[in-house]
């Protein structure tokens, strides 16, 4: 692992001197491509630096260990306790630091939901899901853009399509994806019997173009009106757009924009980032039958949380965490479930679990 980590220091010591190369900064294009890399391998190398520095005091501290006093002996002893604790804790973190990252933790992420079983009372809670997630982009500074929006009268959510960008989107959304289920009295239920219902989370890594490339006679674009609520003019032109992509047959459709060259291009958006996932999915299948290191399949079938309103409580049941702040979570307060998501997938990485 030392090796290893000597090879990644003296890399990122070559990295911070071309970046500073004026031929390197004049060439845009690279010097993006080598910011990126010395930025992947920047908490590595921090790790790396402390744990040489507590080793160094751990040395160091061989002369007083032996001195003829015996309290600077104790006191060394004491010091030298803590110092083997921390550099053991360094070498875990080191560790799951290695562990290969997911090649779409940097990306964009285009997040789906769509109201389930349950009526009316799955769309309002598809709406609470969506308020929490715009909640979550700002308190982490992303900019969240709708690309779709299939509202019902009373303000709950058939289907809405985002668009979340910013430093790790993905890899703090990723573990979103599958079943969340809601248990509470609805708004619309007048006995006050405490319903189930669920909706359905999605979140994909947004594809860049060269990751995706599409063959427009593969395509099938039809333009219509656009129908439900909307702005003054909305469904008064053929601004809506729904493409079909043939050999897959999936379908996008946006109607949200005036503008239906709008409408295309974020029905494109969307096209691609399903497609990439398709893509990665057939190759992940065919690489390995589980994907335990991602918490779970991630698969949309899968039930993954529970929102207890009566108890105030939001429970994962992929890592059996259970939180009583359910107001505050839906607030947009996820990171304390966030991390244990990421630590329990980097963990099951660790102890050999396949991606």
């Amino acid at each position: 692992m030392f090796e290893k980590l000597k090879s990644i220091q003296a890399r990122y010591d070559e990295l911070c001197s071309l970046l500073s190369d004026p031929n390197v900064i004049a060439d845009q294009e690279k010097y993006r491509a080598l910011s990126k890399e010395q930025a992947s391998l920047e908490e590595i190398v921090e790790a790396y630096s402390r744990h040489i520095s507590a080793k160094e005091q751990l040395d160091a501290l061989s002369p007083m260990l032996s001195d003829s006093d015996g309290d600077i002996r104790a006191m060394a002893e004491e010091e030298k306790q803590e110092l083997v604790e921390r550099l053991a804790a360094l070498e875990e973190e080191l560790k799951i630091l290695l562990i290969p990252g997911d090649p779409n933790d940097d990306k964009n992420v285009i997040l789906e939901i769509r109201a389930g079983t349950g009526g009316e009372e799955a769309a309002l809670f598809g709406a609470d899901l969506l308020r929490m997630y715009t909640r979550y982009a700002e308190r982490h500074g992303f900019k969240a853009e709708f690309l779709s929006d299939n509202s019902t009268n009373i303000g709950g959510v058939k289907e809405v399509i985002l668009s979340i960008s910013g430093k790790k989107a993905y890899s703090r959304l990723k573990f979103e994806s599958g079943v969340h289920r809601v248990q509470r009295v609805p708004e619309t239920e007048s006995q006050g019997r405490i319903h189930t219902s669920a909706a359905t989370v999605a979140v994909l890594p947004e594809a860049e173009d060269v990751e995706v490339q599409i063959n427009q006679n593969d395509l099938r674009v039809d333009v219509y009106r656009s129908g439900g609520h909307g702005g003054q003019s909305v469904n008064t032109t053929d601004s809506a757009v729904r493409i079909t992509h043939i050999p897959t047959g999936l379908v996008v459709i946006c109607q949200d924009e005036k503008s239906q060259l709008k409408n295309k291009e974020k029905a494109m958006r969307v096209l691609k980032s399903r497609l990439l996932e398709r893509i990665q999915t057939e190759q992940e299948a065919a690489y390995s039958e589980n994907r335990k290191a991602q918490v779970g399949s991630g698969d949309r079938s899968e039930r993954i949380r529970t929102y207890n309103f009566p108890q105030g409580r939001v429970s994962d049941h992929r890592i059996g965490l259970t939180l009583y702040k359910l107001e505050a979570f839906l607030d947009g307060d996820l990171d304390e479930m966030v991390d244990a998501l990421t630590v329990h997938a980097r963990a099951s990485m660790l102890a050999g679990g396949e991606a």
